[in-house]
């Protein structure tokens, strides 16, 4: 979820082709809860083959990520999520639970007839499972793509990486990123893509746009560790908001105050008692230099016999993929012929 930092950040719309031939660390796991939410057949059930696996994850990542190699010269290398901190454990169960609502009230709306409900209550019962996460890594190994596996929060492993330098940009949904130190954050790398709204029955035009972070900390007149502050104020990943305290309250306070733990005491109450482990999180979380971004040559036969044979894909649909690839890696080739 992320905290909610939308109406403090000043963002730049940019195009696919404003973006062509950079290199992004992509938050996984929000990539593919997104492409559960969204492929779905009209009465909200997601894909699956002939054996009930669901599909509609593997579906999103094969084609959207293709085209985006294919015709933009993106790089990406896909990070997952280790083992969550124990400080998240609260926000793993609310979304559990939210879950299971939201199933129920599925189940209700179908019965009733109402598939318009049905779906925008199907969107949010997505469920990223061992087994989906383990085809989307093997997807990704065939069309020889690039992962990582985070020990932790793979959006702090994404950060990490992009601080480094060893890629230009991190690709979220969450603003996180900005909190973990990324210095530039690209959301919405999607084509024609669109976010679904559940509470307003609609879904909305996604646009690629960036933010940087030291533009935003000058902007906002705050340093990373007062903007770790503020966003604790309205809520984190890790830790319930203070009542009352919006984005901008938060920054107003934070500016006012310096931190924490100088803000006014009839807050102190609803203070998270474990500010000193979330700042810990947020500055020095569990990352990982074990990765490489060797990528490979697309597995031709590997890749028709785990789409077609094992998930049911046609071979038309496979054949799409494969010449995608293949037009990558000889305008790859040609690139590096020219220099």
């Amino acid at each position: 979820m992320g905290v909610n930092l939308t109406p403090l950040i000043e963002k730049k719309i940019l195009t696919l082709n404003d973006l062509r031939g950079r290199s992004f660390a992509v938050d996984a796991y929000v990539i593919l809860h997104q492409f559960l939410a969204l492929i779905r057949m009209r009465d909200g059930t997601p894909l699956v083959d002939l054996e009930g696996h669901v599909t509609s994850h593997l579906v999103g990542l094969a084609f959207r990520t293709t085209r985006l190699i294919a015709d933009y010269g993106l790089n990406l290398i896909f990070v997952f999520d280790g083992v969550p901190p124990e400080i998240k454990m609260e926000e793993v169960e609310k979304r559990r639970k939210a879950r299971e609502r939201a199933e129920e009230e599925y189940r209700n709306a179908v019965q009733a007839g109402f598939m318009q409900k049905a779906f925008s209550k199907a969107v949010m019962t997505g469920r990223l499972t061992t087994e989906g996460v383990a085809d989307a890594k093997t997807l990704l190994t065939l069309l020889g793509i690039s992962w990582v596996q985070a020990p932790g929060e793979g959006e702090a492993e994404a950060a990490y990486i992009t601080r480094k330098g060893d890629v230009w940009a991190c690709n979220s949904q969450d603003y996180d990123s900005l909190l973990y130190g990324a210095p530039r954050l690209v959301r919405y790398i999607t084509i024609q893509g669109e976010e679904w709204l559940p509470s307003l029955q609609r879904g909305r035009k996604l646009e690629p746009e960036i933010i940087e972070l030291e533009r935003q900390l000058n902007k906002l007149q705050l340093t990373r560790e007062q903007l770790i502050d503020l966003a604790i104020l309205i809520g984190t990943d890790y830790n319930k908001g203070i009542p009352g305290v919006g984005p901008k309250k938060a920054l107003k306070m934070i500016r006012e105050y310096g931190c924490l733990e100088d803000v006014p005491l009839k807050f102190l109450e609803n203070m998270p008692r474990n500010i000193t482990d979330i700042r810990h999180q947020f500055l020095s979380p569990e990352v990982t230099d074990n990765y490489t971004f060797s990528g490979g040559e697309i597995d031709e036969a590997g890749l028709y016999n785990f789409l077609c044979r094992k998930h049911n894909f046609s071979k038309e649909h496979v054949d799409i993929l494969v010449n995608r690839m293949k037009k990558s890696q000889h305008q790859k080739n040609l690139n590096n012929w020219l220099k």
